[in-house]
Formats: C-alpha cells, sequence, structure tokens
C-alpha cells in the first residue's frame, strides 16, 4: 500500500511539471489539488510503510527518489516558464545524487543517510510548487504577484540551503576521519 501511494506521486510528477511550465495545461485548481495528493501520500506512505512492518531500505530509496523526481520535475517547469531560477533543479539534482552516492558508497550504509539539512530541504522544496499554484488560482493580479514574489525569494533561500547542504554533505568525511 505505502509503495502505491509512492508509485501515484510518481505519476502526477510529469503533469505537474507540464503545468509549472505551461499555465494552460491544467487548470490551477487541479494543479492544487494534485500538489495536495501529492504531499498526503509523501506524508502517509512512510507511515503506512512503518504500521504494517513494510518499511525497508529500497522503500525508503523509492519514495525520495519520487520525491527528488516530483520536485526537480515540477521546480524545471516553473523555470522552463520564468517563475524562478534554473540553478535550484540542477542544484537539486546534485544534492541528492550525492545523498546517494554518499550514503551507499562513501559511508558504506544500507540505507540513505539523512541529513538535518537536506530532510528540511526536501519538504520546503514543495513550497514554491504551491505558492506558484496559488498565485495562478487567484483572479486579481497583485495577490498573486505578491506570491510570485516570494515564490522567488524562497527559491533564493533554497538555493542557498541547498549549497550549503551540499558544501556539508561534502566536509563530512573529513570530519569523521577527524573523530576516527
Amino acid at each position: 500500500m505505502a509503495n502505491l501511494l509512492t508509485a501515484i506521486r510518481l505519476l502526477l510528477a510529469l503533469p505537474v511539471a507540464i503545468s509549472m511550465a505551461h499555465a494552460g495545461f491544467l487548470s490551477p485548481g487541479v494543479v492544487l489539488l494534485l500538489l495536495i495528493f501529492a504531499t498526503a501520500s509523501d506524508y502517509f506512505d512512510g507511515k503506512v510503510a512503518r504500521a504494517k512492518g513494510t518499511a525497508s531500505p529500497k522503500g525508503m530509496l523509492f519514495d525520495h527518489g519520487t520525491d527528488f523526481l516530483f520536485v526537480t520535475s515540477g521546480l524545471a517547469g516553473a523555470a522552463w516558464a520564468g517563475l524562478l531560477h534554473w540553478i535550484l533543479p540542477v542544484l537539486i539534482f546534485i544534492a541528492f545524487s550525492q545523498y546517494v552516492l554518499d550514503s551507499y558508497f562513501l559511508f558504506r550504509h544500507k540505507q540513505l543517510r539523512m541529513s538535518f539539512l537536506g530532510r528540511w530541504n526536501g519538504i520546503l522544496y514543495f513550497v514554491p510548487l504551491f505558492g506558484i499554484s496559488l498565485a495562478r488560482l487567484i483572479p486579481d493580479e497583485l495577490p498573486g504577484d505578491i506570491l510570485l514574489v516570494l515564490v522567488e525569494a524562497l527559491s533564493v533561500a533554497l538555493i542557498l540551503s541547498t549549497l550549503v547542504s551540499i558544501i556539508d554533505r561534502s566536509i563530512a568525511p573529513f570530519r569523521k576521519a577527524q573523530k576516527g
């Protein structure tokens, strides 16, 4: 059941990404509903897996990989539309690749090795998608424009926090070597 929730979120990635790039692809209300469902599925898939005793490192990788594809493609669509800087989805790609590679190969864990900042970045990557959807839903230009300015400001903050996360993960092996 948990993997089904994750798989549905994976299927929603493409229509959300296209909708971010092309505002008329789906109505703003439908996009907002897809985002709500995607966020709810992300919240509940882990809870369901733990409750049913089916949580596993592979399930965690599927969940986090799906989150990565969902937000990166959605934010790439938003960047395509000129709503945020293109560097954000590129940095998310780098950060996620680093997350997987250092978890499995550098630190030789049997599952993903999360960090505090990486976890919060992962959650906050959804927020610009909601902001864009809400801005498109509001008929009056001024509140929608304010939301888009806030989305742009948040995306700059996420660029900075993602860079910090990448740097933190890059120096983690040296901190570990100094302690050992």
